[in-house]
């Protein structure tokens, strides 16, 4: 999954920059108030967070859930487990 993660940050640069996903960037600045975690291990979290849910789209059929993703959001820095 790393590829994927890597492959999503500019989206990440996208939804930090958007008022439309301000939730984003509520997490990354959460995540960067931890003195041990720096802006580019945030952006990665937030990344797999977008990624668990693009996989679970694709394994489930379905819509993107912004719901869950701001969910898996907010669990950071804990990650989605088996991932």
């Amino acid at each position: 999954m790393d590829e994927i993660v890597v492959a999503l940050l500019p989206a990440i640069e996208d939804q930090l920059a958007s008022p439309e996903t301000a939730y984003v960037k509520e997490a990354f600045e959460r995540l960067i108030s931890d003195s041990e975690i720096d802006d580019e291990e945030a952006r990665h979290m937030i990344a797999f967070c977008l990624a668990d849910e693009v996989e679970t789209m694709e394994n489930e059929d379905r819509q993107f859930n912004a719901d869950r993703y701001q969910m898996l959001l907010n669990l950071l820095p804990a990650l989605p487990e088996g991932r």
